[in-house]
Parts: structure tokens; sequence; C-alpha cells
């Protein structure tokens, strides 16, 4: 399972009033665990930037007068992101961006979702915390990522900001693959499949010592994480 963690800051608000990318960040999940891998760009965007966003990240123009343009980093990012699902907090305000982006170098690039699909997860957040504070920085106080010194916003800092707050919103089975891979066995229920049959010759591995502590202190995590709602560290207690 590939996805990508992406967040772009810009010149303004408005890509329909000439406003531009100015710092793409990405950030590779691969099966629910962070990869070494990132594409990360500042570009010229051949404009001013307003007051309020500079505010906002800091960046100013003429940081980024010898940066590389949107188009010379195009083709590079859609190969980055090609096939993944990519994951961004207020997808709507980055997409509208990126596609604007895109239009400008022709109608033969597309648009971003016809390379990638893409998830929200400002919308996922207000889904599992409704009524509540759902942005990056709300976030990372509910699931203890540590945003210190994130005075000013960035992509790429954000981007792996937002990976490790998804990792925890999303917390489950997947996460407890301690090895990073898939099950070395997947057990289907024979009730499920219709049929009263067993399984035969499933391969039962036991776990290592250093398996056993980190399934442990995964289970500590999401408990912290769900505010002592961990079901599988309750039922383990009980047991």
């Amino acid at each position: 399972m590939r996805q990508v963690v992406l967040d772009t800051e810009t010149t303004g608000l408005d890509p329909a009033q000439g406003h531009r990318i100015i710092e793409i960040g990405c950030v590779e999940l691969r099966n629910r665990r962070r990869s070494d891998r990132v594409f990360h760009h500042y570009l010229n965007p051949e404009r001013d930037i307003e007051t309020g966003a500079f505010n906002v990240h800091g960046i100013s123009a003429q940081e980024l007068a010898g940066k590389p343009r949107f188009a010379e980093i195009a083709e590079a990012l859609l190969e980055f992101v090609r096939g993944s699902e990519v994951i961004i907090h207020n997808a709507a305000f980055d997409v509208e961006f990126i596609n604007a982006e895109l239009q400008r170098l022709g109608p033969h690039w597309g648009m971003f979702a016809e390379h990638c699909t893409v998830l929200d997860s400002l919308a996922l957040a207000r889904e599992k915390h409704p009524g509540q504070k759902n942005s990056l920085d709300a976030l990372c106080a509910r699931y203890r990522v540590d945003s210190s010194g994130r005075d000013l916003h960035g992509a790429l800092r954000d981007a792996q900001l937002l990976a490790d707050v998804y990792l925890a919103m999303t917390g489950g089975q997947a996460a407890l693959w301690l090895d990073g891979g898939r099950p070395a066995t997947t057990v289907t229920s024979a009730r499920a499949a219709g049929t009263t049959t067993p399984r035969r010759g499933l391969r039962v591995i036991t776990p290592t010592a250093g398996e056993t502590a980190a399934h442990e202190r995964r289970l500590a995590d999401i408990d912290r994480a769900s505010e002592g709602r961990c079901i599988w560290l309750r039922n383990k207690n009980r047991g």
C-alpha cells in the first residue's frame, strides 16, 4: 500500500486571482510506515506574495527568485504521486492550486486526480471528532504528535506532521504490522465464506521477544491516542 502525504504553501488564497504555489512537500508512506522518500521544492511564483500569506509561512519573493518554476518540477511531482493515495489536509485548497498550475501548462497535463486518488484528512478528522477543532495544530495536540518549533507553516514539515497524525488517527490492525509488511498469513472466517469446512495448513508464527515488546508499545500508543479506549489492551488486561 503506497500513500503520499502532501502539503503546499502559496502566495495567497485564490488561484483564480493568479496566486501560485511557492512550496510543495510530499512524504511517502509504505504499508503505513514513513519511508525515506520525500519530494520537496521551493518554487519561483513570478509574482508578489501577499502579506497575510507571508505571515503564515514566512517565505519572501526575494528568497524564491532563483528557485525553479512549477513547470520545471511538474513531471517529477506527478511521477512521485502517480497511482498512490494522496492525503491532504483540506484537500480542496491544495488540489485547486495544483490544478491551476497544471492548467497553465496545457490541457494535456490533465487534472491532479487523474494521476492519483485524494483523501481529505480534514474531512476524516471532522467525522471522527465532530464539533472539535481539527486544524493540524489541534490534531497534533490531540494525538500527541510533537509539533514544537512550528511557529510558521512549511510544506515539508507540515506533510511530515500530517503523516504522523494520519497514522495515529487511523490506528488499527494495519498499524500493528510490526515489520512494515503485510501479515504472513491471512485467515478467512469459514462462517463468512458460507462454509463450515475448516481451513487446513495455516502457518502459526510465534512472535519474537522484540516483536512482542513492539506490540506492547504500539498498544500503549493507541491507548493514549484514544484516551484509554484501546479494546485490545482492555481485553488483554482482562485475560
